[in-house]
């Protein structure tokens, strides 16, 4: 893109993009980009791309982050998902395309995703189009062989994702909030912009003429004072009507106090998980999937013995502090593919620290865990 007007919200944005790249490892690439003037990036270099849908967020992070990657010597795309859930989707992923395009990104890649109506009926459409979304994400960061995907998630988004995990109960982790950098499925994602706010990416829109499109489900429509309908999505009634009336109730920036504290809980919660990742190593096999052994009668077919996905030490895993035990069994769940609800944890943890002899666990409709001696098997049936 061609020269960027610097306004205070410009900057403060410039800035934050360079410290996440540097942080992450993608710093100037060579000492040719110190110097003033537009350079090319080289064929090789990493390539990084914003995850884009047209609004005000992530509009303002793919000219920030197109600035930067020139200023480093970066390749700098876009992915544009279409989840088809609204009417002319496919045409405000178009649009959002060629301003991309415009911006002097490329790849610009529009993937068209259909959202799982099993999964949204079982956990909402917004989880189903989240999940939808991610993966088409992952599909294709891995065929453009991308470095890392950039997310826009600002200051605002970090505080209503806190109060809608509390809202679910969601424990500690719920008030560390998203972290700036994770690993899924073998891809990289990075949030850059947690430390702006939405007036200041609508601000750096406005400054650089960018023409953003607002999602009409989040009810940015309806004035302040008349709440949202219970049928909304709960993000936008979160937004919409409670993060006000907590800024009324406490006289408070609620958005900055919780942004604030995420931070300091954000070090807490990293290093509890390092605790438990240690403790995982060192009392947790996860076994490679066997061969089937099954037998077919009367045209039925059967297994003929369980599959072991994962073996537990019990005389480690109890020496452990509750809270690191918890997590570790967590991430055992979560690496065996089954959902770490509590109840199913509080279980779990009754086979290591209350054995008396009670029966095998049932942790998902076929898997079961199974104390023997000192150690636990988590088979399927």
């Amino acid at each position: 893109m061609g020269s960027m007007t610097y306004s205070a919200q410009v900057k403060a944005g410039v800035g934050a993009v360079r410290s996440a790249f540097e942080t992450a490892g993608f710093g100037r690439q060579s000492g040719e980009f110190r110097r003033h003037g537009t350079h090319a990036p080289a064929a090789d270099a990493p390539l990084l791309l914003v995850a884009c849908s047209g609004g005000r967020d992530s509009l303002a992070l793919a000219a920030l982050a197109a600035t930067v990657g020139g200023m480093f010597g970066l390749r700098i795309g876009a992915v544009v998902v279409d989840h088809r859930l609204q009417r002319g989707s496919s045409v405000v992923a178009g649009r959002t395309a060629d301003k991309l395009a415009k911006l002097g990104l490329k790849p610009v890649v529009v993937k068209t995703v259909s959202v799982d109506d099993s999964l949204a009926a079982a956990e909402g459409v917004e989880s189903a189009a989240r999940d939808a979304r991610y993966r088409a994400l992952c599909d294709v960061a891995r065929h453009v062989g991308a470095d890392a995907v950039l997310l826009a998630h600002t200051k605002n988004d970090q505080a209503e994702t806190i109060l809608i995990d509390l809202l679910r109960a969601a424990g500690t982790d719920a008030l560390a909030g998203m972290p700036p950098a994770f690993v899924r499925d073998g891809v990289t994602f990075l949030r850059p912009l947690l430390s702006l706010t939405r007036d200041q990416t609508t601000a750096i829109c406005e400054t650089l003429d960018l023409e953003y499109w607002d999602d009409p489900t989040n009810g940015d429509d309806v004035p302040a004072g008349h709440p949202l309908p219970t049928g909304a999505p709960l993000r936008s009634r979160v937004r919409h009507d409670l993060v006000p009336y907590l800024n009324e109730f406490g006289h408070v920036d609620i958005v900055g106090r919780l942004a604030s504290a995420s931070a300091i809980a954000r070090r807490d919660v990293d290093f509890l998980d390092t605790c438990a990742g240690e403790l995982f190593a060192e009392a947790v096999t996860i076994h490679a999937p066997e061969p089937d052994a099954r037998i077919v009668q009367n045209d039925a077919e059967y297994q003929t013995k369980p599959e072991i996905l994962a073996t537990l030490s019990t005389t480690r895993l109890a020496r452990a502090d509750a809270a690191i035990r918890y997590r570790a069994l967590a991430k055992t769940l979560h690496e065996c593919g089954i959902p770490a609800t509590k109840a199913k944890l509080d279980r779990l943890d009754g086979l290591i620290v209350d054995w008396h002899g009670q029966k095998p666990v049932r942790l998902a409709e076929n898997t079961r865990a199974i104390r023997l001696k000192h150690v636990i098997r988590l088979c399927k049936d």
